[in-house]
């Protein structure tokens, strides 16, 4: 790598460890195959209502989405949220989906 590029590559590494627990949340949700929408929606009610440690679990159902669906069911998303065996995690999502739902 060129010492010219290394400044850029500082500096998106350091932008990326600054973000906020809901913007982890937003993108992992929208990873895992929700819409944009429900995403926003659900990460903005769940990060007050779970612990950091939760909400990175929550962030990386994204490695288990099927790259071969464009949009993730509700039902599907839950059924994912359930397989992690956190029952706060599951009201909190499931609350929040509901929610987001009616908006």
């Amino acid at each position: 790598m060129k010492l010219a590029a290394l400044p850029l590559v500082v500096l998106s590494l350091a932008l990326a460890g600054c973000a906020t627990p809901e913007t982890r949340l937003r993108t992992g949700l929208q990873n895992a195959g929700l819409s944009k929408a429900m995403s926003a929606c659900m990460a903005e009610r769940m990060v007050d209502r779970l612990s950091l440690v939760q909400l990175r679990r929550l962030s990386a159902l994204g490695s288990l989405k099927d790259r071969q669906i464009t949009d993730l069911t509700l039902a599907q998303f839950l059924h994912k949220v359930r397989a992690l065996k956190d029952p706060e995690i599951l009201t909190v999502s499931t609350s929040s989906a509901a929610l987001c739902a009616l908006r």
